[in-house]
């Protein structure tokens, strides 16, 4: 079982210029699950299919499990999503020990602009870039299974 740690902050759109964003890679992902107990998720990202299992937060912990899968039946997977789909631009940024993940939102989540970094421990240290904003680790809606129904 894998658990995955991470700390995620808004981004203001006008701290973009701050950030060295080069090598993007397009995502689009879509949730056939998305119980609160659990999510399933599938993953398309440079022509690589994925499906992962993530089960409920715990603060800033949660298990996840994501196995690789043919792009062909990933792409059938994401017609079954329906309207649960996203898409977004990730772009990874080293800063001070440690990659963060900033994601820029396409369609209806157009202008939301997310950080995140992923850690080893709930209670590792992390130096926050200048261009980080609010923190939204422990907000539900910037969890990306919730932000397929919003309209932000």
């Amino acid at each position: 079982m894998a658990l995955e740690i991470e700390r995620k902050f808004l981004i203001n759109a006008e701290k973009l210029s701050e950030i060295n964003l080069i090598d993007g890679e397009k995502i689009s992902q879509g949730y056939l699950s998305t119980d609160i107990e659990k999510t399933v998720r599938v993953r398309i990202k440079k022509n690589r299919g994925f499906l992962s299992v993530k089960t409920k937060n715990i603060g800033i912990v949660r298990s996840e499990f994501e196995y690789e899968i043919p792009v062909e039946d990933a792409e059938e997977l994401l017609k079954l999503c329906g309207t649960k789909v996203l898409s977004k631009t990730r772009y990874k940024v080293e800063y001070k020990n440690h990659i963060w993940e900033v994601d820029i939102f396409e369609g209806k989540l157009s202008g939301l602009i997310l950080a995140e970094v992923e850690i080893n421990s709930s209670n590792e240290f992390v130096e926050i870039p200048s261009w980080a904003g609010k923190e939204v680790s422990d907000d539900p809606k910037y969890y990306n299974v919730n932000l397929i129904f919003e309209d932000l």
